[in-house]
């Protein structure tokens, strides 16, 4: 099949990408390689993709914004398009607040585009990045897809719920297949500079001090991205499907009467943030200077996910102890070329 990964640069488009190509599948890729975060990554997670053995057959690249509408009209015009996976956003909370029109260009408008896309193409599915933070001010945990999700903490998530809310606006109108997949705290190798454990194992083998929020009683739900891209490859491969025992006087939040799913993706087993830094100081074999500080605004305590949904009905388990997951990321971060990291 082919299929349309936006977001091919960023930290789960370039793995998926990598995967699907390894499958023997046709790969196009939408990425505007922006400097939110750093560009050199984003250009070496391209050129894996470049380097892999099926790419000069099967692998395509558009460099460009999903909120350009013409771009994305074009991208479905000149491709046959089976699946979407629509992993392109302005992502960060704390930036969200600094920089809320990033995510209303991106986020919205952008994700907008991709609709109507699929929309005139008559793509038999597309399946899309949500987030955990959906879930904000909820205390219930773990999180299930059937709770409401209607306090948002930070403008990021707000823009993600509304994804859901577009997403199935567009499954009721037009009958296109649907589904969202609510992220919680990927890791892994080649990440985001801007996670917290990747600027932890910065700040730690620089010997400056690490900022802990919330004087480190925080717990996270960290998922591997190797389970994530399993998770999301098995979901784009089954397009969503109405629920005939859809209630109206008693909706299900993760289902409806359209063509359209909600599923977590988590590791199931949230950890203390402690003990998160205390596995990543003995990897690196440097202890942390610790700055506890109090909580962030936009953050919550504590995510969780519920998964029970996603192993019913596709099987799926998340695989990666933390310790197997952050020794391989520490074992990249070790080695990886200089023009990555200056010590």
């Amino acid at each position: 099949m082919t299929y349309l990964v936006t977001g091919a640069a960023g930290f789960i488009g370039s793995f998926t990408a990598l995967r699907l190509l390894e499958a023997g599948h046709t790969v196009i890729g939408l990425d505007a390689v922006n400097d939110y975060y750093r560009v050199d990554l984003k250009e070496h997670r391209l050129s894996l993709i470049e380097a892999s053995p099926d790419a000069k057959a099967n692998w395509k690249f558009y460099r460009g914004l999903i909120e350009d509408a013409n771009l994305v009209d074009r991208v479905f015009a000149e491709n046959r398009i089976d699946r979407v996976i629509h992993l392109a956003a302005q992502a960060g909370v704390r930036y969200s607040i600094t920089n809320p029109r990033a995510y209303c260009a991106s986020n919205l408008d952008g994700f907008l585009n991709i609709l109507e896309a699929c929309r005139a193409h008559k793509t038999a599915h597309l399946a899309f990045a949500s987030s955990s933070s959906v879930y904000g001010l909820n205390r219930k945990v773990p999180f299930s897809e059937t709770d409401p999700v209607d306090h948002p903490v930070s403008l990021y998530a707000a823009t993600k719920r509304a994804n859901e809310l577009m997403a199935h606006s567009y499954s009721h109108l037009y009958g296109l297949p649907v589904t969202g997949m609510r992220f919680f705290t990927v890791y892994g190798p080649m990440g985001r500079p801007d996670m917290a454990y990747f600027k932890f194992a910065d700040s730690i083998m620089r010997g400056n001090p690490i900022d802990v929020y919330n004087s480190g009683d925080l717990l996270r739900d960290f998922t591997y991205v190797d389970d994530v891209v399993k998770a999301v490859i098995l979901i784009a491969d089954r397009p969503a499907s109405s629920d005939p025992s859809f209630d109206p006087e008693r909706p299900a939040l993760d289902r409806s009467s359209a063509p359209y799913r909600v599923y977590n993706i988590g590791n199931q087993h949230p950890e203390k943030l402690e003990r998160f830094i205390s596995v990543l100081e003995g990897l690196l074999g440097v202890e942390a200077k610790r700055n506890y500080l109090p909580m962030q605004s936009g953050d919550v305590y504590m995510t969780a996910a519920d998964t029970s949904s996603l192993e019913r009905d596709f099987g799926w388990k998340p695989s990666t102890p933390l310790e197997t997951g952050l020794m391989k990321f520490t074992e990249w971060y070790k080695e990886k070329e200089p023009w990555q990291r200056s010590l």
